[in-house]
């Protein structure tokens, strides 16, 4: 891994560790007050098969089913992020690219298997929009998140759907798309567009980072390819049985209700951080968090910090730089007692 540039494997949840433990978290994007009590139950039920091995029969299926494909397209990793480690390792590429700023563990898992990665960086001007022609021809693997973290950006479905072409495999990581409601603009589940590789994770509305979740969407040939640079019994009971759980129809209508709350949420993040002197945010957020900018950012991220706030750096992502931080949503309670915050930050900072 190169020493210069951003650190790429920097991550909210370094916010909220050790000193940071006792700190509201603004830092990690995962949903508050999850799990529920009823996956709690769930998995703390799968704990009295732990004497055989995993079989991810069940919860494959009931995946493929939920996305209306076949069992074939399916493959359940130990979270989103081994997915990534599985395609640096395992596809056949020459020049992958990554669309930044992003997510930065994919360029991490490329680089560490060897990879030299092109990058894509998207422009504050154009509101981090993309615009297709501006990744390579020759790129045979593009990665994008949709919505984007950290920009909050929900890239429209058809202009992603241009990346795709005959030998160049499409990463789309829609980790946080079922926070988005009626999950708009989402790939997952078509197999119309050739090359197309959708990941999802259900740690961050299900508040499962500790049993790392998640799966890959794509073509069986692609599926194979992946599952055989996997380790055997790659995902454990627990996590398998949360998976299923996390698919079935009383999950998914809680997730979207979830997902009209966070919208109202950041609604009114947006509106009270409009009004904070020489803060601009990305608009129009889509994702349960949002990028903002202002002036001495990191002094007022060491000064939340004192005030009892963690938020995400905005430094380690590629494209962006220290001027920049991002808010996870919280509810209104917990948004106005940081608008206060950041208020007294800001002029410490300044002062």
């Amino acid at each position: 891994m190169p020493t210069d540039g951003p650190d790429l494997r920097h991550h909210g949840d370094a916010e909220v560790r050790d000193d940071g433990a006792a700190l509201v978290d603004l830092a990690v994007n995962v949903r508050a007050d999850t799990p529920p009590a009823w996956l709690r139950e769930v998995i703390a039920g799968s704990l009295s098969g732990l004497a055989a091995y995993p079989d991810g029969r069940r919860a494959r299926a009931a995946v493929a089913a939920r996305h209306g494909v076949g069992a074939e397209r399916v493959l359940l990793t130990a979270g989103a992020a081994e997915a990534f480690v599985l395609l640096a390792r395992a596809l056949k590429v020459r020049h992958p690219v990554v669309v930044h700023p992003q997510f930065t563990e994919p360029e991490a898992a490329l680089r560490d298997a060897g990879h030299t990665v092109g990058r894509v960086l998207l422009r504050e001007t154009d509101g981090f929009r993309l615009d297709p022609s501006a990744v390579a021809e020759d790129a045979d693997l593009v990665v994008i998140g949709n919505p984007t973290n950290p920009t909050s950006v929900l890239h429209p479905a058809g202009v992603l759907a241009r990346l795709a072409r005959p030998g160049r495999t499409l990463v789309v990581d829609e980790a946080f798309m079922d926070a988005v409601p009626g999950e708009r603009e989402a790939l997952a589940g078509r197999t119309d567009v050739p090359g197309l590789v959708v990941l999802r994770s259900l740690t961050k509305t299900w508040g499962l980072a500790g049993l790392r979740v998640g799966y890959v969407l794509a073509a069986p040939e692609t599926v194979g390819e992946l599952e055989r640079a996997q380790p055997l019994w790659p995902v454990s009971t627990p996590a398998l049985a949360a998976t299923e759980a996390c698919v079935a129809p009383r999950a998914l209508a809680e997730a979207a209700h979830a997902a009209h709350r966070v919208a109202a949420d950041r609604a009114h993040l947006v509106a009270g951080l409009s009004r904070v002197p020489g803060v601009r945010v990305v608009t129009p957020a889509e994702g349960p968090f949002v990028l903002v900018r202002l002036p001495h950012a990191a002094a007022v991220r060491r000064r939340l910090r004192a005030l009892g706030f963690a938020v995400r750096r905005g430094d380690t992502f590629p494209g962006l730089g220290e001027e920049w931080l991002r808010l996870a949503v919280r509810d209104r309670v917990t948004t106005g007692s940081f608008l206060r915050a950041l208020e007294r930050a800001i002029g410490a900072a300044e002062g």
